[in-house]
């Protein structure tokens, strides 16, 4: 069966809630889809409001057409596929647990926020706080994948505790702040104090950073296994620089400030 084919007519008037329109439930539910009702931040709109919908298998979902207005795709999702030929806005992914999100645009702030498991990969660049926690949340994403080929903004990673995030591009400021756990890889350069306040987990910065937070401790030049593996897994993926993981780095511990048991990868020749 082919994909259930959501094609927009315009652009959205106010910013939408698209988590009804997950494969989970869609599947579950046997009302007509363009009268499934849209949450918005003003009048009321129906799903037939935005969408030419074309009928196929709800657990392939397709979106011909996106906007920064947006928001919610695939949240809490456990299964299937959504892809999105467009940019998303807020919280896309958000507390996902299984399936797959891909993305061709960019997407806004707190993308991934609370994953548990599947994947999301964006195409272009993303928002503050990719893979972060809400305010009040004890953590952001705990598990799965998420892989961005463009830039990521401010805080990437924030209160991670598992799972793997993969920036294609560069990292702004405080990328992997508060960590918990898990591993984070940046070819790109990244911002000013990386692992501000990170307790565990690992960040691999391929393209160095522009200032060290202060409170990470030198531990010396490394050929670590577990890098190699990253780096082949990385290769097989086809993400280009996954290579360069595969040799010599250099290791700092920290954040010192807090429990200081994260890792922090450079470059062998990298001075920052």
């Amino acid at each position: 069966m082919s994909a259930l084919v959501f094609t927009l007519k315009e652009e959205p008037p106010q910013r939408c809630d698209l988590s009804p329109l997950s494969p989970d439930r869609l599947a579950a539910s046997s009302a007509p889809i363009e009268g499934i009702e849209i949450q918005t931040t003003k009048r009321r709109l129906c799903v037939g409001d935005i969408f030419a919908v074309t009928p196929g298998d709800p657990v392939d979902v397709r979106f011909e057409g996106g906007s920064e207005r947006f928001d919610y795709v695939g949240m809490g999702m456990m299964r299937g596929r959504i892809a999105i030929t467009g940019d998303l806005g807020q919280q896309a992914g958000r507390a996902m647990s299984g399936g797959e999100i891909v993305v061709t645009g960019s997407v806004g702030r707190l993308a991934g926020s609370g994953m548990r498991g599947g994947r999301l990969e964006v195409g272009g660049n993303a928002g503050d706080l990719l893979g972060g926690a809400l305010p009040g949340e004890m953590s952001g994403i705990r598990g799965g994948i998420i892989r961005v080929r463009g830039d990521a903004a401010e805080r990437a990673g924030d209160r991670m505790r598992r799972g793997l995030i993969v920036i294609e591009g560069s990292a702004a400021r405080y990328a992997a702040s508060r960590m918990l756990g898990g591993t984070i890889v940046c070819f790109g350069r990244a911002g000013a104090r990386p692992g501000y306040l990170m307790k565990r987990g690992t960040v691999l910065l391929a393209g160095g950073a522009d200032e060290i937070t202060p409170t990470f401790v030198e531990t010396g030049v490394h050929e670590l296994v577990a890098m190699r593996l990253i780096a082949r897994w990385l290769i097989d993926e086809r993400i280009e620089g996954g290579s360069a993981l595969a040799f010599t780095l250099r290791r700092l511990m920290g954040d010192t400030a807090t429990l200081g048991i994260g890792e922090l990868f450079l470059p062998a020749e990298s001075g920052a």
